[in-house]
């Protein structure tokens, strides 16, 4: 059963442009080799971390976009961990909210297509007769 997942690793600050390719394309290159497929890679550059981590203020953001079952995911992780530039990492399961996604885009589209055929005019209703104005009260002095 394949499943997409988002993979996203953080790896030092000081780590140069053709370590981190390397980097990638060795995960990359797991990938096959245990069943799935790497459907993208997003380097979003060197970002300031939200907390410091191992000592660091910064580090550079990858994101992975995987299709594959558990054992891929299992296998990436495993070798995150023993990576020693990746100083943190991320994996969510995407194709759930994926459908949730396309669901919701469906019904959005039905409502759509409902709301931009014309209306058919409700027939008018009968003219009614004028209300008679209420009496008033005697005004008291």
């Amino acid at each position: 059963m394949n499943r997409t997942y988002e993979l996203m690793f953080i790896v030092r600050p000081d780590m140069t442009e053709e370590d981190l390719d390397k980097l990638i394309a060795t995960l990359s290159g797991v990938v096959p080799t245990s069943g799935g497929s790497v459907l993208r890679v997003d380097k979003m550059g060197k970002r300031r971390l939200a907390y410091t981590v191992r000592r660091f203020h910064e580090g550079i953001y990858v994101l992975m976009v995987v299709e594959g079952g558990g054992a891929v995911i299992h296998e990436l992780e495993r070798r995150l961990r023993v990576t020693e530039p990746v100083i943190k990492f991320l994996t969510v399961r995407t194709d759930e909210e994926q459908k949730r996604l396309d669901k919701v885009k469906a019904l959005r589209d039905a409502k759509k297509k409902v709301s931009a055929q014309p209306a058919v005019p409700a027939p008018a209703p009968a003219a009614e007769a004028p209300a008679a104005p209420a009496a008033e009260a005697p005004a008291t002095a």
